[in-house]
């Protein structure tokens, strides 16, 4: 059994075939009376992609693409939000306003759930993960992986096609 579980962070790469596990924290949600944070991590760029961008436009124009790049990603956020909870949801799993929160961060995936995780007080931690050869789950490990193991928070994984 669960502790109290008043606040969750969802860890999405709103991804195809993402949905179960959004509808796993929507479901402990609706069960416990918690709040979702709907967190998506924007992976940096590479040293060699900034130093090619950086020949192109000036750092105020870098600057402004990345804001409005990460504005974009927030709207979309919200709108897959507000999509699943009118197509997918019936009434008496229905979100109460606010109880969702969208939330874009950049930075190493595992790094950013953790300190989101810690910032919100995040009770639970809800990701999916996507099936990986043995060899690369080996050699590179999966996010849903280092986040159990750089935790004391409950994690639940949820297996995606």
């Amino acid at each position: 059994m669960l502790p109290d579980v008043k606040t969750i962070l969802y860890a999405s790469d709103i991804e195809e075939g993402s949905r179960p596990a959004f509808r796993a924290a929507v479901s402990m949600a609706g069960h416990y009376d918690a709040t979702i944070t709907f967190l998506h991590v924007i992976e940096p760029l590479s040293a060699t992609a900034r130093s090619i961008l950086k020949t192109m436009m000036n750092d105020a124009d870098l600057n402004e693409m990345h804001d409005s790049s990460v504005i974009n990603l927030k709207n979309k956020l919200i709108s897959r939000i507000e999509s699943f909870c009118e197509t997918e949801l019936d009434a008496t799993e229905a979100m109460k306003e606010g109880q969702i929160i969208p939330r874009v961060e950049e930075g190493v995936a595992d790094r950013v759930i953790l300190k989101v995780a810690n910032e919100i007080g995040a009770d639970l931690i809800v990701m999916g993960t996507r099936t990986h050869s043995s060899v690369g789950q080996f050699l590179l490990g999966s996010t849903a992986n280092r986040v159990m193991h750089h935790t004391q928070k409950p994690v639940l994984v949820i297996p995606l096609k």
